[in-house]
């Protein structure tokens, strides 16, 4: 049977105030009142039944999923006792999946994108999903079509594209991964047309993504192994609290994709765009006719261009008067003002308010 996965355990320090330890980024409401979560589980329905659905997040944001999802049965928020990357969450997921359906398929998504448009991408996961079905060894991972050198995205180098019986997208050989690279090698990928941006989505069979887990983090196989015995239990808790930190803190990119065999990419021809920045705003959000991206139910601004005024209350009023190239964000209990071009320094600033004794804050 075929499952998806969504992944939604990121905090989003970018988009402080208004994300915090106790509400990431994919919970905030900022795109037409909507959730990002919520805009993920519904480019999945039409392909999934919601008792289907499983969403991973950390123990503490828990409870808002559930809020944020009130349909998803309550047993399907997976949330992981300790931050482990995405190796260990992905490999928490297919344990349990393989507890009641040793034949899943799983697709794994992320909560925290904006993909459009939502047919193509559907489309995508439909060919990827009768792939597995017919080749369940194979291991599905999704690129998205360079449109910039970025050098704040992983690439995948990919080979000569095989059409697949009954799919509308070709299949592509993963030839190699890469990380971040700097601006001349990123300029080299863009040119070649050889590569494509790493999406950090994946399809594959839960049996076979455990298999590969096991193989190259041995780590990882008795702490998994713990949590399957014990899982729908009475102790499944107190034995997830107690294995699942030993597993391997690493990306499932770097511990198991990069040196994987069988690993194909099927190419998204999606708007693609990360939620991780104030400025990402100016991507989805129209501006005014002075450049100003303006998320707020009140707002007046005199004499000002080119700036990010952010707040989800409705009733709260933004009023600027002469304000050039600035992030302004409120939340209850804090507001952020900075420069547009020293918004990247956010992390810097909560260490900061860190060390000065501003825990509630952060």
């Amino acid at each position: 049977m075929d499952y998806a996965v969504i992944m939604a355990g990121g905090t989003g320090k970018r988009l402080w105030p208004l994300s915090r330890k106790s509400r990431p980024k994919q919970v905030l409401k900022l795109i037409e009142g909507n959730t990002l979560l919520r805009r993920c589980y519904d480019r999945l329905i039409p392909l999934f039944d919601p008792r289907n659905i499983l969403v991973l997040t950390n123990a503490g944001y828990a409870d808002i999923v559930r809020e944020n999802l009130p349909d998803l049965p309550y047993g399907n928020v997976l949330a992981e006792p300790a931050v482990r990357d995405t190796a260990g969450a992905i490999g928490f997921a297919a344990t349990v999946l393989s507890k009641y359906d040793p034949n899943a398929r799983m697709a794994v998504v992320t909560a925290d994108q904006l993909i459009e448009p939502t047919d193509v991408f559907q489309q995508a996961l439909s060919d990827g999903l009768e792939y597995v079905k017919k080749n369940p060894d194979a291991m599905i991972t999704f690129g998205i079509q360079p449109t910039f050198p970025s050098t704040q995205l992983g690439y995948i180098k990919v080979g000569e594209p095989h059409k697949c019986e009954s799919c509308t997208n070709e299949i592509f050989d993963v030839d190699s991964f890469s990380e971040k690279p700097d601006i001349a090698t990123s300029r080299e990928y863009l040119s070649s047309g050889e590569y494509l941006w790493n999406s950090g989505m994946f399809i594959w069979q839960a049996k076979t993504i455990l298999k590969n887990i096991e193989k190259y983090l041995p780590a990882s196989k008795e702490p998994l192994k713990r949590i399957f015995a014990a899982w729908d239990g009475p102790r499944q808790e107190d034995v997830l609290k107690e294995w699942f930190i030993k597993m391997p803190k690493i990306s499932i990119d770097y511990g198991v994709m990069e040196q994987a065999e069988n690993v194909k990419a099927i190419r998204l021809n999606c708007s693609w765009r990360d939620m991780g920045s104030f400025s990402a705003l100016a991507d989805i959000i129209s501006s005014d006719e002075n450049n100003n991206i303006v998320v707020a139910g009140q707002s007046e601004l005199i004499d000002s261009k080119n700036n990010i005024l952010v707040t989800e209350d409705e009733d709260h009023l933004i009023a600027v008067i002469g304000l050039e190239n600035m992030v302004v964000a409120h939340s209850p209990d804090a507001t952020l003002v900075c420069p547009m071009d020293e918004a990247h320094r956010l992390k810097e600033l909560l260490e900061v308010v860190k060390q000065h004794g501003g825990e509630k804050y952060l």
